[in-house]
């Protein structure tokens, strides 16, 4: 098999994606825009070759790569960036050269689009916030005058919490139209709600073969827009209504063979056209694993290797790994350089040493919305877990 990673440097835990695929026997071909030689020395062993283009977003660039992979290896069977960012190009890459595995531009709208969203959790009987495209004034204020404010403003189609904002007021909504933007918006009505994910590994058949999810107190807008630090978690275990909405939207969306990241609201009040308390309700859905070191954490919360499963998934259309072990709760922190807390880093990894995991800085591009300094931890009891929340918070 011969299989076409992009960006296998980027971010910087996957190129363990690249290994179990070695692994495998499946033949692993790179393309990327950093240098070899700054390629980490497990990547390097994992990639049968590698092909460093100046700019990746440069099409042609990336279309004389994958020539010259196939010129030279043969049909490609597989190409895949596992990357929100290089959805579409993956897509247009796949139809150029008749790559079987995975989405065809044709699919792309249906899976990116905010609006377009809607429609499939309407088919898979998930209820969902109410939207419109933001291009009409007249209409806006209609949907305004249904909804109330605050409302909620994004990009159609974008990644995590860029540009979206909460619209408390008609001079807001006003002041977005007299702007001129060159991407479409939706305006969609607010819910009170604490997101939950369902991360899911499926098989060819659009079968889970490995299912875990995360909860986050506060929301990634709210983070990225106030410059707050991050915080979420791995359940020990996952929910079982989340586990049936996951597996329903699965199907609605015709995922197959893909690691997936499905987030929804578990709403705190009732709502007339959503549901009572506690209804689990459709957000959006990310054809692509959840970003950062969030697979990192499925593995010490699941006491499992996601990037095996995965692997395995695409050589085998199955997975062997045991995933019967003992199971954790595995938090995130990101704390912001910008501000100061009672507890130094010293301080925090003396005091959690038996459960800190991970530390590290986070690259620029997803500082913003998961803070500057990082630290994973797990820990068997919930409780143990929101007092270290509290102690690094504070």
């Amino acid at each position: 098999m011969n299989f076409i990673f992009i960006s296998p440097h980027f971010p910087a835990n996957y190129w363990n994606f690249c290994v179990q695929l070695k692994l495998n026997g499946v033949n692993v071909l790179g393309i990327g825009d950093a240098p070899y030689d700054s390629l980490v020395l497990g990547l390097k062993n994992a990639l049968t070759e590698y092909y460093r283009v100046d700019n990746m977003e440069d099409y042609d660039q990336m279309l004389r790569a994958v020539a010259y992979f196939t010129f030279k290896y043969g049909k490609i069977d597989w190409l895949e960036s596992n990357n929100e960012y290089w959805l579409d190009q993956d897509a247009r890459l796949r139809e150029d050269f008749n790559i079987g595995n995975g989405f065809r531009p044709h699919e792309i709208a249906r899976i990116k689009s905010k609006y377009r969203m809607k429609e499939t959790y309407k088919k898979a009987g998930i209820p969902a916030p109410d939207c419109i495209y933001a291009d009409d004034w007249e209409a806006a204020k209609k949907f305004a005058a249904v909804h109330g404010y605050p409302l909620i403003l994004k990009p159609d189609s974008g990644v995590g919490a860029q540009n979206t904002y909460t619209i408390g007021r008609e001079e807001d909504l006003e002041e977005f139209f007299e702007q001129k933007h060159s991407r479409m918006f939706v305006l969609e009505e607010f819910v009170e709600g604490e997101i939950c994910s369902y991360d899911a590994i499926i098989d060819s058949k659009g079968e889970p073969i490995f299912e875990s999810g995360n909860i986050t107190p506060v929301s990634i807008m709210d983070i990225v827009n106030n410059q707050d630090s991050a915080y979420f978690y791995i359940v020990k275990s996952l929910a079982e209504d989340v586990r049936e909405a996951g597996r329903r939207c699965a199907k609605a969306f015709d995922v197959r063979s893909r690691f997936v990241h499905f987030e929804f609201f578990r709403l705190k009040r009732d709502y007339e056209n959503l549901g009572a308390a506690g209804t689990i309700v459709g957000l959006e859905v990310n054809m692509r694993p959840s970003g950062g070191f969030t697979p990192d954490m499925l593995n010490y919360a699941n006491s499992v290797n996601v990037f095996k499963i995965w692997a395995d998934m695409v050589a085998f259309d199955s997975s062997s790994v045991d995933q019967n072990q003992e199971h954790f709760f595995c938090a995130y922190v990101g704390r912001r350089s910008s501000r100061e807390y009672q507890h130094s880093h010293v301080e925090l990894l003396s005091k959690y040493r038996a459960n800190i995991t991970m530390s590290d800085r986070m690259p620029d591009v997803l500082a913003s919305a998961m803070g500057d300094q990082m630290y994973l931890a797990k820990f068997r009891d919930e409780q143990v877990m929101k007092e270290f929340f509290d102690y690094v918070l504070s």
